[in-house]
């Protein structure tokens, strides 16, 4: 029984530590968007000085991946011949 606690232990110690880098990421984010000084939003410039925030994004976009892909594919049959011939010649230029 104690191997089970000092697993779930574990867990709950790495859960923490993400959710205190969220936390940083999130205040770094807020502080940035709350400076009256900045006239223009730069997302650029947030990836690359918030720390972990440019690895957090990709890894949810490809989390997010899969909704994306079967919100797409619902929403096909709603799309007339000609929105789906140009969005297949759009997939043969980017695979050619």
């Amino acid at each position: 029984m104690p191997k089970k606690n000092e697993e779930l232990s574990d867990v709950l110690l790495r859960k923490n530590e993400e959710i205190e880098k969220l936390e940083h990421m999130l205040a770094a984010v807020l502080h940035y968007l709350s400076d009256d000084e900045i006239e223009e939003i730069d997302i650029e410039y947030l990836l690359s000085n918030t720390d972990n925030l440019r690895d957090w994004w990709g890894g949810y976009r490809e989390k997010n991946k899969k909704k994306v892909e079967d919100e797409i594919k619902k929403s096909l049959n709603r799309l007339s011949l000609e929105e789906l011939e140009n969005i297949r010649e759009q997939i043969k230029n980017k695979d050619g």
